[in-house]
């Protein structure tokens, strides 16, 4: 045959693929209304294997076998997504342990940040919960996200991921050895300002105090200075404290404006950072599992073993449901040698079939699935 010729054969395989995929979807519903009115889950784990083996019994040859296995799985989780799809309808959605809400409280609520007053995640609590906010700090991040289980702070502000420096490791696992859920996020645009006393003047410096990678984002400009000592300290907010505690006309610091204007700081130099794109992103966490009605990311985690398309195969719910997937970051697990905890972000909302039948596939197949939050 020629070429004109097999593609019409493939056109009028695909014309009966088509048919007969309507035809079983349209069974699937007959299913889906079936499992409502005896109280049947939809989710069938033993039942989608064994249908998996006996298709990929029909076909021969390794190849021609995975080939079924694919279109078979993709046409099971094709009609889950159309079976959840009823069951909104008839407002019977399963229960993914999550509470919606109308808006995240603001007003009278205590809120905890890692640092002192003046560091940037003071900087992220303000610019959300605004200046009003009943905040207070801690001097470590695991001292934050405990305050917030013990009830102590109604949410906990802290960094996940920096547009330069990257993923914030030490955060993504303390969302693991605690409770707490992701509520919203916030983007705090990164832009460090020389800071010197009051009467102090640019020719004045001798010596800067930051903490090391502020020193690093501004070593463009600061390597432009030769004469200048640079120091590093615990953070931005504590070099500019120093600076007002030493007294001292030679030292300044690098460091926010908001640290500025709270510690009464002159800005010597203004956005002295030589990436001006540089944010850091910082996630709002409550140990109230809610979300907001429109709420637009999905953030969870699960765990696989080092083997060879398990990730393939996990992923492979997302793209069935036609969910996007915008992030992912892998954390060894830790005493387990070559295994790996991934953290995901996917765009949606847990009200939507498509997300809960993916979510819902991902915690059958993986380890220790979690959902961390919707916002």
């Amino acid at each position: 045959m020629d070429l004109q010729e097999i593609r019409k054969k493939l056109d009028e395989i695909d014309r009966q693929l088509v048919e007969l995929t309507e035809r079983r979807l349209a069974l699937g519903r007959q299913v889906a209304e079936y499992k409502i009115g005896v109280g049947k889950p939809v989710l069938d784990k033993e039942r989608e294997r064994q249908k998996i083996a006996a298709v990929r019994e029909l076909a021969a040859g390794d190849f021609n076998k995975q080939a079924a296995e694919d279109m078979i799985t993709q046409m099971i989780a094709v009609n889950r997504k159309l079976q959840y799809g009823i069951l909104a309808e008839r407002g019977k959605q399963p229960d993914m342990g999550f509470r919606p809400v109308d808006a995240i409280e603001k007003k009278g609520v205590r809120v905890v940040y890692q640092g002192v007053e003046g560091a940037y995640a003071h900087g992220a609590t303000l610019q959300y919960f605004g200046d009003e906010a009943d905040a207070f700090h801690v001097r470590t991040w695991e001292e934050a996200m405990t305050a917030v289980e013990r009830g102590e702070a109604d949410y906990a502000v802290i960094p996940i991921e920096n547009s330069s420096a990257g993923a914030v490791t030490d955060n993504f696992d303390l969302m693991i050895s605690h409770e707490n859920v992701i509520v919203a996020e916030t983007f705090l645009p990164v832009s460090h300002c020389l800071l010197g006393l009051p009467d102090a003047e640019l020719a004045d410096v001798k010596t800067v105090y930051s903490h090391p990678q502020a020193l690093m984002q501004c070593s463009k400009y600061l390597n432009s200075h030769a004469g200048w000592r640079q120091i590093s300290v615990e953070n931005t907010a504590v070099a500019a404290r120093k600076v007002v505690d030493d007294g001292d006309r030679t030292q300044a610091a690098v460091a926010s404006q908001v640290a500025g204007k709270l510690y009464g700081l002159k800005e010597l130099a203004g956005s002295i950072n030589y990436n001006k794109e540089n944010t850091t992103r910082f996630l709002i966490l409550s140990r109230e599992k809610v979300y907001r009605r429109n709420a637009g990311k999905v953030s969870i985690c699960f765990e696989l073993p080092h083997k060879s398309g398990t990730l393939y195969n996990m992923l492979g719910n997302f793209i069935y449901n036609g969910v996007n997937m915008v992030m992912i970051e892998s954390r060894p697990i830790p005493g387990r040698n070559w295994e790996y905890r991934f953290f995901v972000d996917i765009e949606g909302n847990l009200s939507q079939p498509n997300i809960q039948n993916a979510l819902l596939a991902v915690s059958e197949e993986a380890a220790n699935m979690r959902i961390l939050g919707n916002y």
